[in-house]
């Protein structure tokens, strides 16, 4: 077949075959990858063909012709991905979405309505300098666009007031496996598929548009930064300044190793003489190797320094917004650091960082150039389960590779951890079995603790085969999803799901999904049965001196009812984007079938499942037990974002039927 002409022909989409096109679509920027292509495998997935279309039509009739060819579909935004999310085959259709990249921006609310393919960066200063900000600062920012963001279900750099991805989308319009064109909209209390496609990776549709609330560009920002003298005391720090209501949107905690080269400045490039660079390839090369051939030692050694030779850990907080409220929110910081036996350090580290944001994303090629490898993974955990989730999976890491880590995007119920690890061996073919290796010993080991696998980067195939240790009967609900909304498995195959025939015990999932009843103090968590009342609920918690602070809602209701009904009486989800609701849940299906979802405080595992349970009024299942964020009673408030936009939009046509779809394919798949 003659896809360049097929497609030209019936959809009059620029599109090519040529060979060095199909070389540069073939993958992200997944290290397993790169360290093939070091050793010379390059690119071994390419696809058929690579299309540029400019509209959301333009992206259906693609999906029409793929779906009548018996062809796949990779959507493709930037390829910053480092998941292994863009791996296409021969017979796939790689879908360059930059193309869509209009913007319009609805100054009442204000939103900016926006294509998928828009660039991370221009898109934002565009936008600033019209005194607005989407407030999603990726270090990935200068290389990824608007759909990546959602399909991964990112976080940016300042997430501690703006929220992730997922907190800032107002509607979508994607195109689904069918080759229809739908636009999806955000409801409070009633049912919201996005939810659902924010996360999915490019399994459940071509994201083509995108409405994003705005906020008012900052007037003032404040710097602080604090030395702890270990990780943990600098944590319970952000502990507490998240619980006492306050939002810096920068809060970065660096543990000794990450501290020790915060203070060493920036990266500057070698000096030259006589316009060449002094790069000393040779002896880095045998440094870094011989630094990196015993992790285990190394680490040991490390972590022996740790307080003593390299200092303690830093924590950076940078507060933003208007003057007053900037500058008071900032003293309360202050008040509770000092508390907390930190040692200021100023506003240089802070202001340090600010400046190099996002350098990271430009310090893994040196490395592999140097004959190494490095990754990164970033877990997260309730605060009750942090320090083992960062023990373990320090210690899982640090028998294979080098480990660093630091801690951002903290929320009241907990808190990521970002690891760092580099590591070396003999050939490239060992070193991508080092890789490997380290990878496996680390998931386990953060599932094990609690954890969950990813906070913002995704699954892709690097995570999909653990995921079912996560998910649990998730894994299924997710692939009914897939042939309801893709019944051909057009978009994305092989991505973000475990193989088929990978052994299907969701038990264990099930179990460690399921929170003790009763109430987790330090991460202001609370678990009951979905048969209790809410005013039992509130009784037993005031007497612990803690609320759900609901109001004007039926307080006789049973939880589950109130959840199934969308939560009214909760705050308003767009006042607080960091503070969620709802940290887990176990739920039944009509077939008895159950779902478990781990309390986290964030997470970016696929798909959010809970969607298939707010606002759905219990049609596709019901809750047995969840896990609520409840505020102390004593504790203030965090300040109200404004937004002035539709809470409940009624259903177009074309959302209401694809609702009726999923809900007919979730809860009675055989129908």
């Amino acid at each position: 077949m003659d896809v360049t002409r097929a497609l030209k022909e019936t959809t009059g989409v620029r599109c090519s075959t040529d060979a060095a096109d199909r070389v540069a679509y073939a993958r992200d920027l997944w290290p397993k990858k790169l360290i093939e292509i070091r050793g010379g495998q390059v690119a071994d997935h390419r696809p058929l063909a690579v299309a540029w279309p400019e509209t959301g039509e333009q992206v259906a009739d693609i999906v029409r012709v793929a779906r009548d060819e018996g062809l796949s579909l990779v959507p493709f935004g930037a390829g910053s991905g480092v998941c292994g999310g863009v791996l296409p085959d021969p017979t796939s259709i790689v879908l360059d979405l930059k193309g869509l990249r209009s913007w319009s921006i609805d100054e009442s609310a204000p939103l900016i309505d926006v294509g998928a393919g828009a660039m991370g960066i221009t898109l934002e200063e565009d936008i600033q300098r019209r005194g607005h900000t989407i407030g999603h600062f990726p270090s990935s920012i200068l290389c990824s666009t608007v759909g990546g963001w959602i399909a991964a279900r990112g976080a940016g750099q300042c997430s501690g007031r703006y929220g992730k991805i997922e907190d800032m989308v107002v509607s979508l319009e994607l195109v689904t496996g069918r080759g229809e064109l739908v636009t999806l909209e955000r409801r409070q209390l009633g049912a919201n598929l996005i939810p659902l496609i924010v996360g999915s990776e490019g399994t459940l549709g071509v994201i083509t548009r995108a409405k994003l609330r705005l906020h008012a560009a900052p007037k003032t920002r404040t710097f602080i930064a604090y030395e702890f003298p270990s990780t943990e005391a600098g944590w319970e720090a952000l502990r507490e300044l998240f619980q006492a209501g306050l939002r810096p949107a920068v809060s970065r905690l660096y543990d000794p190793v990450d501290s020790f080269f915060l203070k060493q400045g920036a990266v500057k490039k070698p000096k030259t003489e006589g316009g060449k660079k002094h790069s000393g390839g040779g002896g880095k090369q045998r440094m870094l190797r011989g630094l990196l051939s015993q992790p285990s030692a190394l680490n040991s050694l490390i972590e022996a320094a740790e307080g003593n030779l390299l200092g303690g850990a830093t924590l950076v907080l940078i507060f933003e917004g208007e003057g007053e409220a900037t500058a008071e929110d900032a003293d309360r910081a202050i008040a509770i650091c000092n508390r907390l036996g930190g040692k200021t350090r100023g506003e240089g580290p802070a202001r340090h960082w600010l400046e190099h944001r996002y350098s990271v994303s430009y310090r893994q090629a040196p490395v592999f150039r140097l004959g190494a490898f490095s990754d990164t993974m970033e877990v997260a955990a309730p605060w009750s389960k942090l320090g083992t989730l960062y023990d373990a999976v320090r210690a899982a890491l640090g028998k294979h590779v080098l480990v660093m880590a630091h801690l951002s995007h903290a929320y009241p119920d907990g808190c990521s951890i970002y690891f760092t690890f580099s590591g070396v061996a003999p050939d490239d073919e060992k070193a991508s079995a080092k890789y490997d290796a380290a990878w496996r010993a680390a998931m386990d080991a953060a599932i094990g603790a609690g954890g969950t696998l990813s906070h913002h980067h995704g699954v892709g195939r690097s995570k999909a085969p653990r995921l079912g240790r996560e998910l649990g009967f998730g894994v299924e609900l997710v692939r009914r999803l897939q042939r309801c909304i893709d019944p051909d498995q057009l978009l994305n195959p092989g991505n973000l799901l475990p193989r088929e025939d990978t052994p299907q015990d969701w038990s264990k999932a099930l179990d460690e999904a399921k929170a003790p009843l009763g109430i987790d103090a330090q991460s202001l968590l609370a678990t009951f049965r979905g048969e209790q009342s809410l005013q039992i609920i509130e009784e037993q918690l005031r007497g612990a001196g803690l609320s759900l602070r609901l109001s004007q809602t039926d307080m006789q209701q049973t939880l589950a009812a109130w959840l199934a009904s969308g939560m009214p009486g909760a705050r308003d989800a767009y006042s607080d984007p960091v503070e969620q609701r709802v940290a887990g849940l176990v739920a039944r299906l009509p077939s008895g079938e159950v779902l478990g979802i781990r309390p986290t405080p964030r997470r970016a595992v696929g798909p959010d499942l809970s969607a298939l349970v707010y606002g759905m009024g219990e049609r596709c299942m019901r809750v047995e037990q969840a896990t609520l964020c409840v505020s102390p009673l004593s504790a203030r408030q965090s300040r109200d974002l404004a937004f002035d936009y539709a809470r409940n939009p009624e259903p177009n046509p074309a959302e209401a039927r694809l609702i009726d779809a999923v809900i007919d394919g979730v809860a009675h798949p055989s129908s």
